[in-house]
């Protein structure tokens, strides 16, 4: 079994019956949302909130039921992957353009866990570009910006185009090389004007399934 597919069914584990769970996107969020579809099509009860139109069209597929936000109080559990995950927890997100609804579900979500096979794991952040989105208006300022900071950018693209993400937004994939201060970071781009949101969750994954010596191990910032 691929370790994707491991960790992705593993973190089923964690979604109990009634819950709303926020689903992830993603080629490791696809084994979680395949499981739990499964799931459901056996009893269970659950309400889903997808991070992306394209988890959104899976968890369709699957029978899952889906609510908005206004439907609901909170967010029960939320599983996602992620880029890169350092020793600290700390993520990079965004590899699948989606980094902006995962993080807004993330900081919703009671409990955030994050699925990772172990080339995802790091000692200090930055060998994946970090993924920024900003909106298309004066989009070449803000990359003069974000380059102020240390930054090389390069405007994301996809079959010839522009990529654009479900909110209408560019992604910048910028190598800042490793970052040392995740938490610095993250504030200094979001501060900058024409940035909506950058990949860096610091301080927000709760556990991380991972693979380690060829075994499924569950590493916490709290108890679940």
């Amino acid at each position: 079994m691929n370790e994707k597919k491991q960790v992705g069914e593993k973190a089923v584990e964690y979604v109990k019956d009634g819950m709303v769970v926020g689903l992830g996107t993603g080629s490791t969020a696809y084994y979680f949302i395949s499981k739990l579809g499964e799931l459901v099509q056996q009893g269970l009860s659950i309400r889903g909130v997808p991070t992306s139109m394209q988890t959104e069209q899976l968890a369709k597929e699957l029978g899952i039921p889906l609510v908005s936000f206004n439907e609901i109080e909170k967010i029960d559990v939320a599983v996602d992957g992620a880029d890169e995950v350092d020793s600290e927890l700390n993520l990079i997100k965004g590899g699948g353009g989606a980094l902006l609804r995962e993080k807004i579900i993330a900081a919703s979500a009671k409990t955030f866990i994050i699925i990772a096979d172990s080339h995802k794991n790091v000692d200090t952040l930055g060998a994946f570009p970090l993924p920024i989105e900003v909106v298309p208006y004066g989009f070449e300022m803000t990359i003069k910006h974000i380059q102020n900071l240390g930054g090389r950018t390069k405007l994301r693209q996809y079959q010839g185009n522009s990529f654009l993400t479900d909110n209408g937004n560019f992604i910048l994939d910028t190598n800042f090389q490793e970052i040392k201060q995740p938490k610095e970071l993250e504030k200094d781009l979001n501060l900058i004007p024409g940035v909506v949101e950058n990949g860096l969750f610091v301080g927000m994954a709760d556990a991380v399934i991972t693979i380690m010596d060829n075994c499924i191990i569950t590493q916490v910032r709290k108890e679940l």
